[in-house]
């Protein structure tokens, strides 16, 4: 199951910076799982400080012919960032929380398996160029997950963004990281993406999913760090 988080920082309104509420679909297809993944995305921002959220859907359920008939994963993330001392000396300072959670099939619907609930809680760190062209946010979360154990019950988050790479208006590089721990085990997570932005709405793409002990990839691969290209494009609205 791809997992995104891919929109410029969270933390960008908390700092005068007027950035565009947006709303984007993304299409994707996943060469090392070999099926197409589509993405819904917002980022909206207000006076309070702003919201991000995406909903994933995995395209793999197929019949006894192997044609796709309907999703077989779903993930769904909601992060809200709060900052109510914008113009103090601790500006690039917000506070987050978010919900994750989702629901998977394997073999043709044959078993199901959850996606735990999963409630975050702490702060965001917020950096950027003079420009806002470049950002960068740390973020350190206390997470809980229902039903599972997790023997350190935190999450390290790093989100970047560039605009313009190298100087050529419409290029995107942006992407995160994720560090947690589910059980005993340390898990990693890590999309960069490449876009790039065929007039206001268009873009064309792709991402390169790099982890470690995630999503039980090791039972189909046999090997804890995998790394999962995929192609796509995005229409922003």
């Amino acid at each position: 199951m791809k997992k995104s988080f891919i929109l410029v920082a969270f933390a960008t309104l908390a700092f005068g910076f007027t950035a565009q509420a947006q709303t984007n679909f993304q299409t994707f297809y996943d060469f090392g799982r070999k099926h197409f993944t589509t993405t819904l995305e917002g980022f909206h921002v207000d006076k309070w400080g702003n919201t991000f959220f995406f909903l994933d859907y995995d395209y793999n359920n197929r019949d006894a012919n192997g044609k796709v008939i309907s999703p077989n994963n779903t993930y769904f993330e909601i992060a809200r960032c709060l900052n109510f001392w914008q113009d103090s000396a601790l500006a690039p300072l917000s506070l987050q929380v978010e919900y994750n959670g989702g629901f998977g099939t394997w073999g043709n619907m044959a078993g199901a398996f959850p996606v735990n609930n999963a409630f975050l809680v702490g702060v965001d760190w917020f950096l950027h160029s003079k420009d806002f062209n470049n950002t960068l946010n740390f973020k350190l979360l206390y997470k809980k997950f229902t039903g599972l154990y997790s023997k350190v019950p935190l999450q390290f988050t790093t989100v970047w963004g560039c605009q313009d790479l190298f100087g050529l208006k419409g290029l995107r590089f942006s992407g995160f990281a994720d560090f947690w721990c589910e059980g005993e085990n340390l898990v990693f997570l890590s999309e960069p993406q490449l876009w790039y932005g065929f007039g206001e709405h268009f873009n064309i793409g792709g991402e390169v999913e790099f982890s470690y002990n995630f999503a039980g990839l090791e039972a189909t691969t046999g090997k804890k760090f995998n790394v999962m290209p995929c192609l796509g494009w995005k229409w922003v609205f």
